[in-house]
């Protein structure tokens, strides 16, 4: 056979369909499941390559829902789907996630991605990114943010640097290294704490003594500063 046919997608099929008709059931049902494990890997992988890495910088803020049973107390609290969120930096030749979970760590941006609800994200900027991030602040932003790796979680929201959460560690980046501030504090008392599945998880975590008036920066208000703009939403 002319070696050309070969690789034509008709022979391609007619060699699959030929192949599938001499298997017997058992082995049919696996070929199908096999075929429809690689059509999967091909759309996710569609998906992952559809983000142009090129429109992105260092410093832009990722925004994701995650799907935690803290993800479901924060959305009920602060009435938003976005908990959790990252800094983007670049780690050799790759722009990579700084964010603060269990512990502190640098995160794969497919990875990320992956782990929000649907896959669906949003990636925000600094309004006037360029007055504000040259290239010796972006690297001092990267040092500082590299200080927390290793830092555990923080999962009682006190404003302190001996553990951190994620919005936490992105406010106080850009704070301390440019002066800005993503949003205003609130207190744990200015959000809506009235649903029972919240108030059995701040039970579990605090017990009888709940810091009402602890300084917080949540991922819903860092979503609606007006000093960010928002640059990609997907899904």
């Amino acid at each position: 056979m002319n070696q050309d046919k070969k690789h034509t997608p008709q022979f391609k099929t007619l060699f699959c369909l030929t192949l599938y008709q001499g298997l017997n059931y058992r082995f049919r049902t696996a070929f199908l499941a096999l075929l429809l494990f690689f059509s999967l890997s091909l759309v996710f992988n569609v998906q992952a390559s559809s983000l142009d890495p090129s429109i992105l910088k260092e410093g832009d803020i990722i925004f994701h829902e995650s799907l935690s049973k803290q993800s479901k107390a924060l959305k009920l609290a602060t009435k938003s789907r976005y908990t959790h969120i990252g800094i983007l930096f670049r780690f050799g030749q790759e722009l990579k996630v700084l964010e603060a979970v269990e512990p502190v760590r640098i995160t794969e941006l497919e990875s990320f991605i992956a782990r929000g609800k649907n896959r669906h994200f949003v990636i925000k900027r600094l309004n006037n990114f360029d007055q504000h991030l040259s290239d010796q602040k972006i690297q001092k932003m990267k040092d500082y943010g590299r200080s927390f790796l290793g830092r555990h979680y923080d999962p009682f929201f006190e404003w302190s640097d001996e553990r951190i959460y994620c919005t936490e560690l992105v406010w106080k980046i850009y704070k301390k290294i440019i002066g800005v501030e993503l949003g205003p504090l609130s207190h744990l008392s200015d959000f809506d704490l009235s649903d029972p599945f919240v108030q059995k998880m701040m039970k579990a975590r605090y017990g009888s003594k709940i810091p009402y008036h602890e300084n917080v920066m949540s991922p819903s208000d860092m979503f609606k500063s007006e000093l960010l703009v928002t640059v990609i939403e997907k899904n």
